[in-house]
């Protein structure tokens, strides 16, 4: 497990019928919009890709995001060395 992290949150995800996606062990939400979401986790950048996205639910203090839509594809982007963080990646 990363150091540095909120302890007791777990990083999981949950699809339904892509089309109802919950994320737990969120640290940070970064851009989003109809076709892409993109937040940071415990174990990295992920991004959501689909159609007519939309953030149901976000609480950061319990880490978690509720997303509904059509999910297309889940992607983790390793974490660099440097630590660029999300802010890093975005404006790239």
């Amino acid at each position: 497990m990363p150091e540095d992290k909120t302890p007791g949150w777990r990083h999981k995800i949950a699809l339904v019928d892509r089309e109802d996606l919950t994320i737990d062990g969120v640290v940070n939400l970064g851009s989003y919009d109809e076709k892409e979401i993109l937040m940071e986790t415990e174990y990295g950048n992920l991004t959501v890709h689909g159609q007519e996205l939309n953030i149901k639910s976000l609480n950061l203090e319990k880490g978690n995001i509720s997303i509904d839509g059509v999910i297309s594809g889940i992607m983790y982007e390793e974490p660099s060395k440097k630590k660029k963080g999300l802010l890093g990646r975005l404006l790239r």
